[in-house]
C-alpha cells in the first residue's frame, strides 16, 4: 500500500513550526508495512488543498491529513476534503458533546466557531480526541482511504496510535505485511566510502533493501524487509548484516541504534574501567558527549579544558620548549597530544587519558591549516597513541568530526583489548 501525508498549515510553509508529524507517522506507517511514497506540505488555501487530494489521489492509496481541523476560518481540511469526494459535512453528536463539555466544566461561553470541531464527513468514522476538542475522521472512498488528524503532535500522536491505527489495521490492512528492519551503525568511515565498499550490495538489492543515512562523523544503514512474521524476517536480515559485517568489521559497531559513546560507556563501566580527557580545539565537547550518556559517572573520571598555552603548561605539565620558541613542535602537534594523554590520565589515575589539540578556524594557528587536529590514546600499561586528521568543514564540523573520530579511535582500543559489552546489539 501506497500512502502519502499531507501537512496542512502556513506556519510550515513559513518555517514558524517544523513538521515533526510527518516524521512520526511515516515511522508508525513504515511499521505497518505502508510505503511513504510522498509528503506534502500546503497552505491555509482551499484551491490549493484540494489540488493538492487530487493529486495525492492519483498516486496513493492511503492519504492522511495533519491540522486544519480547528475552530477558525483558515481551518479547511474538512471543507476541501468533502469538496473533492463530493460528500456533505454534519455535525457529530457525540463530538459537540465533548467539546460542550469542556467550557461547561470551566464556565466557560462557548462561542459558535467551536461547532466546527465536532464536524465530520458523510459516512466517516469518527476519530474521538482523548486531548484536544477537534474530531479526527477516517473514511474509505472508491478505492482509497483517508485519516483526518489534527496538527497539534500532543493530539495527533495518541489519535492515530489508539484510533486511527486499529481503524487502518481492520479496514485497510488486512493483507498487508509489515516492515521489519535493522539499524546497523558505523564509525571512522565517511558515507561516500561506505556505500563505494557496499555498491554491489546496494544495485543488487531486492530484498532486503539497504538505505544509507549521515550524520557527522557516523553512519547508520537501515536494512528491512517484509514478511509475515519477526521471526522470518530476522532470518532474512540476518544475512545481509552478516555480509555487510565482513565487508567493513573495522567500522561497524552495533546493529541496533544506538549511539559510539553510549556503548563505550556501558563497555567501559561493565569492565570497570576508567576514562580521563584533556580537550584543547574542542573547548569541552568530547566531555560534554561523555556526560551526556547514561552511565557514565561510574567510568567517567573527568577532564581538563587546555584551550591556552598557559593551561597547558599549569595544569598538564606540557614542556615550555613543546609549545614556544623556533623549534618547539607547537601545541597543534603530536608532542603535544601525547603529553596531554598521558599527563590526564596520570593526574586523574584513569585507565585511559584521551587529548585532542588542533585548529577549529576559522583562521591558521601555530601557521598551521584548518582542520589539522591531534588525537591521542593513552592506556595504562601501554604506548600512548596519537593519530593526526586533517578534517574539512566549519568551525562547529571540525570540533564535533574531531570528537567522534576520537570516540572510534577509542572503540577501536577497546575491542583490541576484547572487552565484552553488556548489550546484546553490538558488533563484536
Amino acid at each position: 500500500m501506497k500512502a502519502e501525508i499531507i501537512a496542512v498549515g502556513t506556519e510550515l510553509l513559513l518555517g514558524q513550526i517544523v513538521n515533526s508529524n510527518a516524521q512520526f507517522l511515516s515511522v508508525e506507517l513504515a511499521a505497518l508495512g505502508i510505503d511513504v511514497y510522498f509528503q506534502t506540505v500546503v497552505g491555509d488555501n482551499s484551491g490549493r488543498l484540494q489540488q493538492a487530494i487530487e493529486i495525492a489521489r492519483s498516486r496513493a492509496d492511503l492519504i492522511l491529513f495533519t491540522g486544519g481541523i480547528g475552530p477558525t476560518e483558515d481551518d479547511l481540511t474538512k471543507d476541501a476534503l468533502a469538496a473533492a469526494l463530493g460528500r456533505t459535512l454534519h455535525i457529530d453528536r457525540l463530538a459537540m458533546d465533548h467539546v460542550q463539555r469542556f467550557f461547561d466544566e470551566r464556565g466557560i461561553v462557548m462561542t459558535e466557531n467551536n461547532r466546527k470541531q465536532a464536524i465530520i464527513i458523510e459516512g466517516t468514522t469518527p476519530l474521538p480526541n482523548d486531548i484536544g476538542l477537534a474530531v479526527g475522521i477516517a473514511l474509505a472512498h472508491e478505492g482509497k482511504f483517508y485519516i483526518v488528524l489534527p496538527g497539534p503532535p500532543r493530539e495527533m500522536k495518541p489519535m492515530f496510535t489508539d484510533k486511527a491505527k486499529p481503524w487502518l489495521l481492520q479496514h485497510a490492512l488486512t493483507n498487508e505485511m509489515p516492515i521489519y528492519s535493522k539499524m546497523l551503525k558505523f564509525a571512522g568511515i565517511g558515507e561516500s566510502l561506505l556505500e563505494d565498499k557496499l555498491i554491489d550490495l546496494i544495485r543488487n538489492q531486492t530484498d532486503p533493501t539497504i538505505a544509507p543515512y549521515a550524520k557527522e562523523g557516523e553512519v547508520t544503514v537501515r536494512i528491512s524487509t517484509k514478511a509475515p512474521t519477526e521471526n522470518e524476517a530476522m532470518q532474512k536480515l540476518d544475512v545481509l548484516e552478516a555480509q555487510i559485517r565482513e565487508i567493513l568489521p573495522e567500522h561497524m559497531y552495533a546493529n541496533i541504534d544506538v549511539p559510539l559513546e553510549q556503548l563505550i560507556v556501558d563497555w567501559m563501566a561493565d569492565a570497570g574501567l576508567t576514562l580521563s580527557v584533556a580537550e584543547s580545539c574542542t573547548g569541552g565537547l568530547l566531555m560534554e558527549s561523555l556526560t551526556n550518556t547514561p552511565g557514565s559517572a561510574s567510568m567517567f573520571m573527568g577532564g581538563i579544558v587546555c584551550y591556552s598555552n598557559d593551561m597547558k603548561r599549569k595544569l598538564l605539565n606540557v614542556p615550555e620548549a613543546y609549545l614556544e620558541g623556533n623549534d618547539a613542535p607547537g601545541a597543534v602537534s603530536p608532542e603535544v597530544a601525547e603529553v596531554l594523554a598521558d599527563q590526564v590520565r596520570m593526574i586523574a589515575d584513569s585507565d585511559f587519558g584521551l587529548s585532542v589539540t588542533g585548529v577549529a578556524g576559522p583562521g591558521y594557528s601555530e601557521r598551521k591549516p584548518v582542520g589539522l587536529v591531534y588525537i591521542g590514546i593513552a592506556e595504562r600499561g601501554c604506548k600512548t597513541e596519537v593519530f593526526e586528521l586533517n578534517l574539512r568543514g566549519t568551525r562547529e564540523n571540525i570540533r564535533l568530526r574531531s570528537v567522534k573520530a576520537l570516540l572510534y579511535r577509542l572503540w577501536r582500543r577497546l575491542e583490541e583489548r576484547k572487552v565484552e559489552t553488556p548489550l546484546n546489539g553490538s558488533g563484536l
